[in-house]
């Protein structure tokens, strides 16, 4: 396989996006113009069924590299999501069995297939941790740590304030970078990807790729996407944007969107062009109306990962229920087969709320309508109507229940 060596492609690999680089962004960009092909990697644990905008701006660095000519691995954690990485978080992950994740995991690659090429010349390869992690012994455990101290494990922030704050720190917790650090031992990879809250965990592996294999191993952090406030869009912090999430929603959630986070989300998450996007921020600047932008933004995204019908669809649809408070075009239905039911149990079939819980927050939220009249009861009885009633949640879903 030919190996790129375009410098203007390169220099925007190594930039756009991109936190930090480890050891150097020279040392990096030497061995990419040296013609080396490099085998890098981006690891998921599955802890949901859906990958989201933060994972895809990962992918969408390795079809960079992709593209360049080198091998990228898309590494599922079906062994390190049983554990739960205990990155910025101030209390222990829920671990989960091995049947939750593989059912999590089981799209991902369809999913991924939007960025990453998966088959033709030079695909990328799809594996997973637990085919190594699982068949160490105890002993191999022990000869992994000996790598580590506690005193290193212990720099990492989260670990200093549970530990102030009198909160427990398991002993399992220290063994999750040492896994991520071994995935590289295992794959004998060259470089790795990944958001800049995996900094840590990506440098353990440099750390064992160093001592076990005497290799360089090179780390790239992309930067995160954060909301108004300084957090991380994340499935655990929310905020997020599903690569599954249907046109409309994908494009309601970018225009719900605080409008600090417009020029970051277009240089995060969109192929515009530098200048580009500095025309966008200067017209913000100088006036224009930043609902204007996102409009341009929300078709942008859409069309990457539906198709330019489906955004310019979304955007009709948006423009129809949000701007102009009408109903869309085209409402799904939903059959009581002739017999009442109550509010939840509606939100529930219509696929509006996860469970009866989740339904009565939403009633209590003033979140959910029947023929544009606000539900307050959660035992409010919905009876089969001539014509078919609307339920509504919130300004952006709508079911017709027909008898």
């Amino acid at each position: 396989m030919n190996v790129i060596t375009d410098e203007q492609k390169i220099d925007r690999l190594l930039t756009r996006g991109v936190a930090a680089v480890y050891p150097t962004a020279e040392k990096l960009r030497e061995l990419l113009m040296s013609g080396k092909r490099l085998r890098l990697y981006n690891g998921i644990d599955p802890t949901a069924p859906f990958m989201h905008i933060g994972h895809a701006m990962q992918l969408r660095k390795l079809r960079e590299f992709q593209d360049l000519g080198h091998e990228v691995i898309m590494l599922i954690g079906s062994f390190t999501a049983m554990i739960g990485d205990p990155t910025d978080k101030l209390a222990t992950r829920k671990q989960l069995t091995k049947a939750e994740v593989l059912a999590n995991a089981a799209t991902y690659k369809k999913q991924a297939s939007k960025i990453l090429k998966f088959s033709g010349s030079n695909s990328a390869k799809l594996m997973f941790n637990d085919k190594w992690l699982a068949k160490m012994s105890f002993a191999d455990v022990v000869d992994l740590s000996s790598h580590f101290t506690v005193q290193q494990m212990m720099e990492r922030d989260m670990f200093q304030k549970r530990s102030a704050e009198q909160k427990p720190i398991y002993l399992h917790e220290f063994f999750y970078p040492l896994m991520q650090g071994y995935d590289s031992v295992a794959m004998d990879v060259d470089l790795e990807v990944g958001g800049n809250d995996q900094t840590f965990n990506m440098l353990a592996g440099r750390t064992l790729m160093r001592e076990m294999k005497q290799k360089e191993k090179y780390v790239l952090t992309i930067s995160l996407l954060t909301n108004s406030d300084g957090k991380k869009m994340s499935k655990s912090e929310g905020g997020i944007i599903a690569l599954n999430d249907a046109p409309e929603d994908m494009f309601g959630k970018i225009m719900a969107m605080d409008d600090s986070m417009i020029v970051p989300y277009f240089e995060l998450t969109t192929d515009l062009e530098d200048d580009e996007i500095t025309a966008v921020e200067s017209a913000i600047a100088g006036g224009m109306n930043p609902r204007d932008a996102k409009m341009r933004l929300a078709e942008t995204v859409v069309a990457m990962y539906h198709s330019a019908k489906a955004a310019k669809e979304a955007k009709k649809h948006f423009t129809q229920v949000f701007s102009n408070k009408e109903m869309p075009d085209v409402i799904p239905e939903l059959s009581m087969g002739g017999r009442n039911m109550t509010i939840v149990d509606a939100l529930v079939e219509a696929g509006f709320a996860s469970s009866n819980g989740d339904a009565k927050r939403l009633i209590q939220e003033g979140a959910v309508k029947i023929d544009a009249t606000v539900i307050s009861d959660p035992m409010t009885q919905v009876a089969p109507q001539v014509g078919g009633s609307i339920l509504q949640k919130g300004k952006r879903f709508f079911v017709k229940l027909l008898p």
